[in-house]
C-alpha cells in the first residue's frame, strides 16, 4: 500500500518540480521556462534550485556556473542512484552499533542532502517513504530534538520568540515564499514523550511538513515549520552551553496568551488561507489554544483532534467488525491510558461522536458519570479524588458510587480496570 500511494504521490512532485525548479537533468520534460534570478554560487547555494552536477553545458554557460562545478554532466537519475547507494553503503558501515547511533547516521546524511537539494531529497522521501519516513520523523526525530542544539548546522523553517514581541507582524514578511498553504507550529513544551525540550522542538515541525510533502503530495514550497520560544523550564537546557534559545522560563499566563495571539494575527494577514496546526503543545495550552483561535483562523491542534479523529475511526471500525450496528457505540466500555492533550482528545472526540447517535440526545442519556469512559495516566485510574487535576481531564475522572468505581480506588491498575464488567 505504501509503495502504491508513494508511486501515485511521486509523480505528483515531479510534475510539480518541473514547472517550479529547473530541470532535473539532461533529457527531463519541462511544461515551460523557469526563470532563476540567481547566478553563479547563490545557485549552488540555493537547494530549490541547485542541480549539482546535474546541471548541462548550456545551463552552466546561461547561469555562470562554468568552472565552479566538476566538468562532468551526470543525470539525475544517476545522481539518484549514488545517493541510495551511499546510504545502504552507511546501513553496511554501521551494523553492529547502538540504534541511535545508525538512526542519527541516516538522518545526518538525509539532512545533508535536504540542505543542499531539495529537488532530489523529494523525489528520494517519495520514492522510499516506508524505509525514510522513521528516520525523517517518530522515531529518530526524537533523537535529533533531543540533540538540535549540537546537530544544527543551517536553519529551516522561522523562529518567533518572545523577545519579537511587537515585531512578528514585520517578521512575517522576512519569509521568501509568496504563498504558503500548510504551518506547522510547535512552542517545543511536551515533544513527544520527552517532555519539554524548548526551541530544539522545531525538528518536529520540520520532520511532520516533510511527511506531509513525501506521503500527501502537499507542495514543498508552501510549507513553512515554526518554532514559538516562550523559554523552557529544562534546567539541563538553560545550562547547555550549545542550547540555541532564549535562556529564560515559560512565559505563563496571559503573557504566554499574547505572544501567540500575535504570532497567529501575523501568519493571518499575510495567508489569511494557510492551515496552522498546533503541534506538540503542553496540555493546558493545547486546550486553550483551540478554544480560543478555532473560530477565527484556519487551525486545529494535531495532538487533540488529529490523533482523536484517527483513533474514533479505530473505535468505530472496531464496533462493525463485531458485526453490531454504529448505534452499539454507546454501550462501547472506553479505557485511555495517558491522560495528555491525545488522550483526553480521544475522549472527548469518542462523547461527542455518542452523542451525534440516533437517540442520544444530552449528556445525561450517557450518564452522569460517562460511565463509557475511564482515564488512566502514570499513577493509575484517574477519580474525583485526586487532587490538582487539570479540567479537562476532571471532566473524565470517575467517582464513587454504586453506578460508578465502588470495587475499584484512585489509582487502580489498568488490568483491574480492564477487568472490571
Amino acid at each position: 500500500m505504501w509503495r502504491h500511494a508513494a508511486a501515485r504521490r511521486s509523480a505528483q512532485i515531479r510534475r510539480l518540480l518541473s514547472t517550479s525548479a529547473p530541470s532535473a537533468g539532461a533529457g527531463s520534460a519541462v511544461r515551460g521556462p523557469c526563470i532563476v534570478h540567481k547566478r553563479g554560487t547563490d545557485i549552488l547555494h540555493d537547494p530549490w534550485y541547485n542541480k549539482d552536477t546535474a546541471f548541462p553545458l548550456t545551463e552552466r554557460d546561461r547561469l555562470g556556473l562554468r568552472g565552479l562545478l566538476p566538468p562532468r554532466v551526470m543525470s539525475f537519475e544517476q545522481q539518484y542512484e549514488r545517493f541510495i547507494n551511499s546510504y545502504h553503503s552507511l546501513e553496511h558501515n554501521t551494523q553492529g552499533e547502538p540504534d541511535s547511533v545508525v538512526s542519527l547516521a541516516k538522518w545526518r546524511i538525509l539532512n545533508r542532502l535536504h540542505d543542499r537539494n531539495e529537488t532530489l531529497y523529494y523525489r528520494v522521501l517519495i520514492d522510499n517513504i516506508k524505509d525514510f519516513a522513521p528516520i525523517i520523523y517518530t522515531p529518530t526525530v526524537g533523537l535529533v530534538c533531543e540533540n538540535y542544539s549540537g546537530l544544527f548546522r543551517r536553519p529551516r523553517g522561522m523562529y518567533f520568540s518572545a523577545k519579537d514581541k511587537g515585531e512578528m507582524m514585520s517578521m512575517i514578511y522576512n519569509w521568501p515564499a509568496e504563498k504558503v498553504d500548510m504551518i506547522v507550529v510547535t512552542d517545543g513544551s511536551r515533544i513527544l514523550g520527552l517532555g519539554d525540550l524548548g526551541v530544539q522542538g522545531i525538528g518536529i515541525p520540520i520532520g511532520k511538513l516533510d511527511v506531509y510533502v513525501a506521503a500527501a503530495g502537499i507542495n514543498p514550497q508552501k510549507v513553512l515549520p515554526i518554532m514559538l520560544d516562550v523559554g523552557t523550564n529544562n534546567e539541563e537546557l538553560l545550562e547547555d552551553k550549545l542550547y540555541l534559545g532564549l535562556r529564560q522560563p515559560r512565559l505563563e499566563g496571559e503573557e504566554y496568551l499574547a505572544v501567540v495571539d500575535e504570532f497567529m494575527e501575523a501568519v493571518h494577514a499575510r495567508w489569511p488561507k494557510a492551515i496552522v496546526q498546533f503541534e506538540d503543545f503542553q496540555m493546558k495550552w493545547a486546550f486553550e489554544t483551540l478554544q480560543r483561535y478555532r473560530s477565527r483562523f484556519c487551525m486545529f491542534n494535531d495532538d487533540v483532534q488529529g490523533t482523536a479523529g484517527v483513533a474514533l475511526a479505530g473505535l468505530l471500525g472496531a464496533v462493525r467488525a463485531q458485526g453490531r450496528p454504529l448505534a452499539d457505540f454507546t454501550k462501547q466500555k472506553i479505557v485511555v491510558v495517558g491522560a495528555g492533550s491525545a488522550g483526553i482528545g480521544v475522549l472527548n472526540m469518542a462523547k461527542h461522536a455518542m452523542l451525534r447517535m440516533p437517540g442520544t440526545h444530552k449528556i445525561g442519556e450517557l450518564g452522569e458519570g460517562h460511565n463509557q469512559f475511564w482515564v488512566l495516566d502514570k499513577d493509575g485510574l484517574i477519580t474525583k479524588s485526586r487532587k490538582d487535576l487539570d479540567p479537562a481531564v476532571a471532566r473524565f475522572a470517575r467517582g464513587y458510587g454504586p453506578e460508578e468505581v465502588e470495587d475499584l480506588h484512585e489509582g487502580a491498575s489498568l488490568l483491574m480496570v480492564r477487568s472490571r464488567k
